[in-house]
């Protein structure tokens, strides 16, 4: 594998954002590792990528599984000789439970899909982003992580707080080997994750826009844009930020 080939993982990149992004690094020249749970689909994802002219491939593992997050990017790392760009982009709601209803076994669930996944990860490729040219993690947190969540999602919004200190973490523990650790947060964007709400209170779904300051949803493509920026060389000088992209709902109306 020469040296000009830049390697990319996804996380989670069989729908919404993270295939978007993994398309998008595609365009940018990246080789892409797709990665899922769910493999007749992430095959086909792949297969629609390398329609489309982009060197890709699907590997799939549980990314809150730490045995097989271990072995894949290593196995991936050593097929490619190195990895330059992580996208931890797996993660999701999980549910909803208020805290005192709130089992263990949900807690666990959420934090591991969450902040386990990213830092199992990250570990994993550490030994291969040294290798890489322009290394770098990009790791997701979200509004919640700002504000705690909605009703029934503290526990989320806790996980995605613990995802925006371990990219401040990583980016000063990997600093001096050149590897820059950043972060987006997506405010609401139009995927899949919303599907639920969307088919069955259509209502709720489209008065959300009215609490964006830009007066409607983001699309993936739109997150995709920044993680391309990110990923790139333009911007080397860029680490321990975290970039919201929510058309200002951060900050409320």
């Amino acid at each position: 594998m020469s040296k000009e080939n830049k390697i990319a993982i996804v996380t989670g990149a069989t729908s919404g954002i993270g295939f978007e992004v993994a398309k998008r690094l595609g365009q940018d020249g990246f080789t892409v590792i797709l990665n899922g749970i769910e493999d007749a689909k992430g095959e086909k994802k792949a297969a629609e990528l390398q329609a489309d002219g982009i060197s890709a491939e699907y590997v799939g593992f549980d990314v809150t599984n730490e045995d097989a997050v271990n072995s894949n990017i290593q196995a991936i790392g050593e097929k490619y000789g190195k990895i330059d760009v992580l996208v931890n982009n797996a993660g999701g709601l999980g549910g909803r439970q208020r805290f005192e209803e709130m089992t263990t076994d949900f807690y666990r669930k959420v934090m591991a899909l969450n902040l386990d996944s990213t830092f199992f990860a990250s570990r994993a490729a550490i030994p291969f982003l040294k290798k890489g040219d322009h290394p770098t993690i990009i790791n997701y947190t979200s509004n919640a992580g700002w504000n705690a969540g909605g009703p029934g999602a503290g526990i989320y919004g806790t996980s995605k707080a613990g995802v925006h200190a371990i990219t401040r973490a990583l980016a000063k523990d990997l600093a001096e080997y050149n590897i820059r650790v950043n972060a987006v947060s997506p405010g609401t964007i139009d995927t899949p994750f919303h599907a639920q709400i969307k088919s069955t209170k259509p209502e709720v779904f489209a008065s959300w826009k009215n609490n964006i300051m830009l007066g409607r949803l983001g699309q993936p493509q739109e997150v995709a844009n920044v993680v391309s920026f990110l990923a790139s060389a333009d911007a080397s000088f860029i680490t321990a930020e975290t970039i919201q992209i929510g058309g200002g709902q951060a900050l409320g109306i």
